[in-house]
């Protein structure tokens, strides 16, 4: 048995955003946003459902999840592999937009609804070790959280360093599954839960039609030639700040790069 790497894009949005398939992303949002009770999504609309992109028309696809309960909040879930200039600013704004585009112009504003923000991330963005953080709008004097439509949670996969027999909740689970799916041969006893059960056979490449596989390989591939050019573009960086005399510790936490990568580029 052969999985995707659920960290690709193509393969996120096939099996997270599948409308036929609404309990593997309902039971997503729960767990992360601890969602228990009264506030458990029981049912949402997938509001752009996965459809196999077209190759030549992939650069313009977005591939992100949104989604909306009974409640009216709507919940994007993104996948971000690369820390690219202004990512931050960018969620900003698609959960603004979002939430602005609720109503039209001369419509009340009452009616416009929560806008959740989930950003999963293949690096470490924020300082502090819990792997989940929330973010939200606080009363400076009070600390109380009284303006609730937007908020923003972050996933930092590389903070997520837990193996599989210490798994306890299901919010583990989901983040062992998109983590390590692809490097695992067959469903691990810890996806004892449907909707997990659900997500390695929707990751599972034999449930892939050729189409889709292409796609996910090309996408694949893009993604790396991406991350070719960043890392050589940094690189080229700091060989420049080597020219001009700064300390090697100072390029390492500019640049980001390890203290052996940067002595293999003065040799």
């Amino acid at each position: 048995m052969k999985f995707v790497n659920p960290k690709n894009d193509v393969a996120f949005k096939k099996i997270f955003g599948n409308e036929q398939k609404k309990a593997i992303l309902i039971s997503f949002l729960n767990a992360v946003l601890n969602l228990t009770g009264e506030k458990e999504i029981q049912d949402i609309a997938i509001l752009n459902p996965y459809q196999a992109p077209k190759i030549e028309a992939l650069k313009y696809t977005l591939l992100d999840v949104r989604a909306k309960d009974r409640r009216g909040v709507t919940f994007i879930v993104e996948m971000q592999v690369e820390r690219v200039i202004g990512l931050r600013k960018r969620f900003a704004y698609y959960a603004a937009k979002a939430y602005t585009s609720q109503i039209e112009r001369g419509e009340d504003y009452p009616k416009l609804n929560q806008v959740i923000f989930i950003g999963i991330l293949d690096f470490a963005e924020f300082e502090g070790q819990p792997y989940l953080t929330r973010h939200v709008i606080l009363n400076t004097e009070t600390y109380q959280q009284e303006i609730t439509d937007l908020e923003f949670n972050f996933i930092e996969l590389p903070k997520f360093t837990k193996r599989e027999e210490e798994l306890e909740t299901i919010l583990d689970k989901w983040i062992y599954f998109i983590k390590h799916a692809d490097e695992l041969a067959v469903i691990p006893a810890n996806a004892d839960a449907e909707p997990l059960r659900e997500a390695y056979a929707a990751a599972n490449t034999f449930s892939w039609t050729r189409e889709e596989l292409d796609v996910y390989d090309y996408w694949g591939m893009k993604a790396q030639d991406e991350r070719g050019m960043v890392q050589i573009a940094v690189e080229q960086i700091a060989r420049n700040l080597f020219a001009k005399g700064i300390d090697p510790r100072l390029i390492a936490e500019t640049t980001g790069l390890s203290a052996e990568q940067i002595a293999a580029l003065q040799k």
